[in-house]
């Protein structure tokens, strides 16, 4: 391992706040970051200062301060096009999150370039909001919506992939790492063999934009989506990538201000991207978060985050055999900082509680990702996962409060 060096944890925790706190009592160790991640200072005060000493709409009027404001929130949007290497920075839309990003995408290219018969190719291991939206544009266009399988580790059965992918494909939409499985898929090799169909691909980055380095124009990915609260930022903002070309070519997928060029009652024009895709008064404050999130992680530096959490990733899962009767729930060759496992006898829920008692914050449930665990014939499991803050310290306390619980919950084990 290489869980020393050059990434200073102690002063990376000093950034959070929240990592501060106790919770039942306990020091408070959070595992759930696939879920959202903690704020460091540094975001949670540019949000302060923007609303104190800042505040001034954006693209709309001439004041001083309303002119600084867009500065800045431009300025973020420079900032995204160098964090993810996209070519032009009208590429980069500013959404509500990951969730609006995708239905935008679902609802705006399926208008114009769905036809009745077309195909659309998801994973079985997609995030509801990676399903849903598509199941609606395919009804509404008359189009066939498929799901590429996974086999017994969580991973795509690429020659299932092959058979699926026709000439009537025309989008791929696939997470780059599974939020219930924790899969890193190997999005390249789907990118180039859904290309040479034809056919363009969206990669739902949710749960790999704060974890690894990203550069969209190397991927050749059409679209890249993200949630700003999972990459250390707050809530209610993300960002959606696409190629320009393509964003030209798509209508408008909001009406309203700051989107059209000029209004007509009987009918309007529309600014080009990325306006055309931003309606309304946009989160300003959020975005100035955001953009502070996105420093705060160059900084820290990519790649050095990505090896930290593998460390803690092969750590944690070498200790979690220690525990009596669990099974890890994908066990893909590669994956991101996600475990999620089953403790057989033993509900997740009581598992959960009984770890949060305990100052451990885990996620339960079915992970906003049925169809994975039915695949796996489950209804509900626990998951832990890492952010760049976490520890083999805190590890060793979850791994020792996993084996009290089991004891307790199931008296007949024995270490």
């Amino acid at each position: 391992m290489s869980h020393s060096g050059q990434f200073n944890i102690r002063k990376v925790r000093q950034e959070f706040p929240m990592l501060q706190q106790h919770m039942h009592g306990k020091p408070f160790i959070y595992f759930d970051s696939a879920a959202t991640t903690q704020k460091p200072k540094c975001v949670i005060d540019a949000m302060n200062q923007f609303y104190q000493t800042q505040y001034g709409t954006v693209h709309r009027s001439v004041y001083d301060f309303a002119s600084q404001a867009t500065d800045r929130y431009n300025h973020v949007r420079q900032s995204i096009k160098e964090f993810i290497n996209a070519a032009f920075v009208e590429e980069i839309i500013f959404t509500k999150g990951t969730t609006e990003a995708i239905n935008l995408v679902a609802s705006s290219f399926g208008k114009a370039f769905l036809q009745p018969g077309d195909e659309v190719l998801i994973t079985v291991m997609e995030h509801h909001s990676n399903i849903v939206p598509w199941q609606w544009i395919c009804k509404e266009r008359k189009a066939h919506l498929k799901a590429i399988p996974i086999d017994d580790h969580g991973e795509l059965i690429l020659e299932e992939f092959e058979k699926l992918l026709t000439n009537r494909t025309k989008i791929v939409s696939l997470a780059h790492i599974a939020n219930s499985t924790g899969t890193l898929n190997p999005i390249e090799e789907i990118i180039n063999r859904s290309h040479a169909k034809g056919a363009k691909v969206l990669i739902d980055g949710a749960q790999s934009i704060a974890h690894m380095p990203i550069d969209v124009q190397k991927l050749k990915a059409d679209f890249y989506v993200f949630s700003g609260h999972k990459a250390y930022g707050p809530t209610g903002v993300g960002i959606l990538y696409g190629k320009r070309a393509l964003l030209e070519k798509m209508p408008p997928y909001q009406g309203g201000g700051d989107m059209i060029d000029e209004v007509m009652i009987a009918s309007s024009t529309y600014q080009h991207i990325p306006l055309k895709f931003e309606a309304g008064t946009p989160m300003i404050a959020e975005v100035m978060g955001l953009g502070e999130a996105i420093r705060f992680l160059q900084n820290l530096g990519m790649d050095k985050v990505a090896a930290w959490e593998q460390d803690l990733l092969e750590y944690a899962t070498k200790r979690l055999h220690e525990v009596g009767s669990l099974r890890i729930i994908g066990t893909a060759a590669k994956k991101g900082g996600i475990i999620s496992f089953v403790v057989d006898g033993l509900h997740p829920l009581d598992i959960g509680t009984l770890l949060d008692l305990r100052g451990i914050a885990v996620r339960t449930g079915q992970m906003c990702a049925q169809p994975t665990l039915k695949r796996f014939h489950l209804a509900s499991v626990t998951r832990i996962s890492f952010g760049l803050h976490n520890t083999f310290e805190e590890i060793d306390v979850f791994i020792h409060a996993l084996k009290e619980i089991v004891l307790l919950l199931r008296p007949s084990m024995s270490y």
